[in-house]
């Protein structure tokens, strides 16, 4: 069977062996995907983007131009990876010591965001439909439906599934402008009722 078929590969990408790479996906100039990966179906891979070993890329996932995805690095279904935005796999990295066997996993959940230039530090978790502002450097813990910024992020308030803010008032109850869903906040956590 023709796997090429299966997805788009621009001819100037490089796609090592043993790679999963599913239906309806595109990947574009001057890419590398890396031994052992597994992308979804109907992803799209900019250019100049490095997918390392072991990267795990659920299904719908869009990664723009020049970001790198560095092994131990798990994306859900419908995460959205800006411009030059970068994971990182190793606490303290120095060149002549070798800490492959020191790689921390990231994982980034369902539907979330992460802007331009933002810095994720390895071992944290992006919770689902969080969103993680342009230029923010994570360094702990992002809650689901959280709203980061700045350096190190801080979170700012809480946003929707359409990336919306919302404001909730005296009962812990928002509106998203957009869908009219409501969304409920109970201890510092935010459902979607």
């Amino acid at each position: 069977m023709d796997t090429q078929k299966l997805f788009f590969a621009h001819e100037t990408t490089v796609i090592d062996d043993d790679c999963t790479i599913g239906l309806g996906t595109k990947i574009w100039h001057f890419s590398h995907v890396m031994p052992n990966c597994t992308i979804g179906n109907n992803c799209t891979i900019g250019q100049n983007v490095v997918i390392s070993p072991k990267v795990v890329l659920g299904n719908n996932v869009k990664v723009q131009n020049n970001v790198s995805i560095y092994t131990g690095v798990i994306c859900d279904d419908d995460v959205f990876l800006g411009p030059s935005m970068v994971f990182t796999n190793v606490i303290n990295p120095r060149s002549a010591i070798k800490r492959q066997d020191q790689y921390l996993k990231t994982i980034v959940k369902k539907g979330a965001s992460i802007g331009a230039n933002a810095t994720i530090v390895c071992g944290n978790e992006i919770g689902e439909y969080a969103f993680v502002g342009a230029g923010a450097v994570v360094t702990k813990e992002v809650l689901p439906y959280a709203l980061v910024v700045g350096n190190p992020s801080k979170q700012i308030g809480w946003v929707s599934e359409y990336g919306h803010r919302l404001n909730f008032d005296k009962n812990g109850e928002a509106i998203c402008i957009e869908s009219n869903d409501k969304y409920m906040i109970t201890n510092n956590k935010v459902s979607k009722v």
